[in-house]
């Protein structure tokens, strides 16, 4: 005898196959909006690139910086402002460790404090000092062993610094890293920091000693909008790429590109965030800006807009850029092969784009521009 479904049963079948069908069929014609269409089941739960910062709501919440011992010029501190003591450990892919790259640059502090670059892609080890050219676009993770290119210590991962200085750390080991060669421990791992100890304990050591990215006639001004820059601009683009909710990436992405409009209208009366003289908040804008339609545009998703659509921040992005030294801080397959190779979670493909071509070399036409 042939199984029969009851009445019943067949048209509570039948109608589940139907709004099956008209489902589909909402979706690909976008009847219904995608942050509805995000809660069905269908979609899995995604996991967020560092599932340690990541709330509740979906929000990224970076992790507080470990290391704020402090350098000092005047014998207040245990670390004394000398020549060959310190060295930086940094990516040339972070937004952050290139502005302490920057700071040390134009201080002229390259024979005062060392420097270290690690691999652009990092695996679930972390940062690795191993040779950039080594062929790491044949994927991080491999078990391999490399030489290390750490002068100091000999380190294969910059974890095993911060398992030297604290061995209960157990967080993300990040850059930029400045180590103190005779302590043989970090002394600080914020990057406001160490561009504060830059300027200021390290002066007298500077070889561009009339240089200063902190003047105080400005300082209240620039604290406020230094702030203001980190929380909706550079941290801003990791909490639009790094949330896995729509409505936290689109919240992100709005006041990104608030944040953005605004300054675009500030340096349409001015070259530079202060007038003419360039300060700290100038590079910690660039240090965002030169990977902006890179990366962020695409691997984040703040696809707004381009700073390229941008008039007055593409112009004063290019006038940085040409500013002297600036260009060899900035290392655009380091930058792409970070992201994109690292991030795995938001490119599980770990495809680099060959784009976008930008020129940099031409001319910005912001010398016109007075102090606004």
């Amino acid at each position: 005898m042939k199984y029969r479904p009851e009445k019943g049963a067949y048209h509570c079948r039948r109608r589940r196959i139907v709004h099956s069908s008209l489902l589909k069929l909402a979706v690909v014609l976008s009847w219904i909006p995608f942050t509805v269409r995000a809660k069905g089941k269908r979609f899995g739960k995604m996991k967020a690139q560092f599932e340690k910062e990541q709330s509740e709501s979906g929000e990224f919440q970076r992790q507080e910086d470990a290391f704020r011992d402090w350098i000092s010029s005047d014998g207040s501190t245990d670390y004394p402002a000398v020549a060959d003591r310190y060295h930086l450990y940094i990516s040339l892919a972070c937004p952050w460790a290139s502005r302490t790259l920057i700071a040390r640059k134009l201080l002229g502090l390259e024979q005062i404090i060392g420097l270290t670059v690690v691999d652009p892609v990092r695996d679930e080890r972390g940062w690795a000092f191993r040779d950039p050219n080594s062929g790491s676009y044949r994927g991080a993770g491999s078990r391999e062993p490399f030489a290390s290119t750490d002068p100091i210590n000999g380190f294969h991962f910059l974890a095993e610094a911060y398992d030297l200085t604290d061995s209960k750390f157990d967080g993300r080991a990040t850059v930029p890293v400045l180590w103190d060669k005779q302590a043989r421990r970090i002394v600080n791992n914020c990057e406001d920091d160490i561009c504060r100890m830059f300027n200021d304990a390290f002066r007298p050591l500077a070889r561009n000693k009339e240089m200063d990215l902190f003047p105080q006639d400005i300082a209240s001004e620039q604290e406020k909008l230094s702030a203001f820059i980190y929380d909706k601009i550079n941290n801003g683009v990791y909490r639009a790429g790094f949330t896995t909710r729509q409505h936290v990436y689109e919240r992100a992405c709005d006041q990104l590109f608030d944040a953005l409009d605004q300054l675009e209208e500030r340096l349409a009366r001015s070259r530079y965030l202060f007038g003419t003289r360039i300060v700290e908040t100038d590079w910690r804008l660039f240090c965002t800006l030169i990977r902006f339609d890179v990366v962020y545009y695409i691997h984040f998703k703040c696809s707004l807009r381009r700073i390229l659509d941008y008039h007055n921040l593409q112009g004063y992005l290019i006038d940085l850029y040409q500013h002297d030294g600036i260009a060899e801080t900035v290392d655009f397959d380091h930058i792409k092969r970070h992201y994109y190779m690292t991030h795995e979670k938001i490119n599980p493909s770990r495809i680099v784009p060959i784009g976008p071509i930008l020129d940099l070399a031409r001319e910005h036409g912001r010398a016109r521009l007075g102090a606004g």
